[in-house]
């Protein structure tokens, strides 16, 4: 099934306060983490929040999603899950690195947010070989898409095909993996939200490859 491109022009009002204060803290997180983790280099880049927030408020304004049910791909911090369930939606994210788990959790938790964040791998179930080949093509930048660790789909209960709204932020040049990704395990009709350079996002929607339409010849009644 191919994916739809949905036109998406964002109201950038102010912040609510409680989005606001989240993502001030989030910032003092990061900034302490990278500092906990200066083997790390530059290689945790968050995407930009405040994108993001309008976006997910402009489709649940607009009721875009065909049901509220919300995971995010390389969730991080979890700021973007955090963010999705203030809008009402049933969040989770999914993280492969354990200690960003861990800080995710603790933020969540700060602003009593009932976000599942979990550990493990959101490659679907199977999308390995996909996922592996992808790897191997391109560079260590892309360590997200190892498959070999805990699938988190086990702990949350759910498949792939159970979510109404997918975000992820892939890595420049790496966007056709994601998309590839949830072309192959996401549901009819569900949306994809993509984070991607110079503050911009993309959403997509699966939808029905249409059906050529073959001409029969039917014998003559007489």
């Amino acid at each position: 099934m191919p994916l739809k491109e949905i036109d998406l022009s964002l109201d950038c009002g102010p912040l609510p306060d409680e989005v606001a204060a989240l993502l001030e803290q989030a910032d003092a997180v990061h900034v302490q983490f990278m500092r906990d983790n200066s083997d790390w280099g530059t290689g945790f880049f968050p995407s930009d929040y405040v994108t993001v927030y309008h976006a997910l408020n402009m489709i649940t304004r607009l009721d875009l999603a065909t049901g509220p049910s919300f995971c995010e791909w390389g969730s991080g911090l979890g700021v973007v899950t955090i963010l999705a369930e203030m809008q009402g939606l049933q969040a989770c994210g999914i993280e492969i690195n354990r200690d960003l788990v861990d800080e995710a959790i603790a933020l969540a938790e700060a602003f009593d947010s009932q976000a599942e964040l979990v550990h493990g791998s959101f490659v679907p179930r199977g999308c390995e070989a996909r996922a592996e080949k992808a790897y191997a093509a391109t560079d260590e930048g892309v360590a997200w898409l190892s498959t070999e660790t805990d699938n988190a789909y086990d702990d949350l209960g759910l498949d792939p095909d159970d979510f109404d709204l997918i975000f992820a932020y892939p890595w420049p040049g790496e966007e056709n993996v994601i998309d590839e990704l949830f072309e192959h395990s996401a549901a009819e009709g569900a949306l994809l939200l993509t984070y991607g350079q110079q503050n911009s996002v993309r959403l997509q929607r699966k939808v029905k490859r249409p059906r050529s339409v073959e001409w029969k010849s039917q014998p003559a009644s007489f």
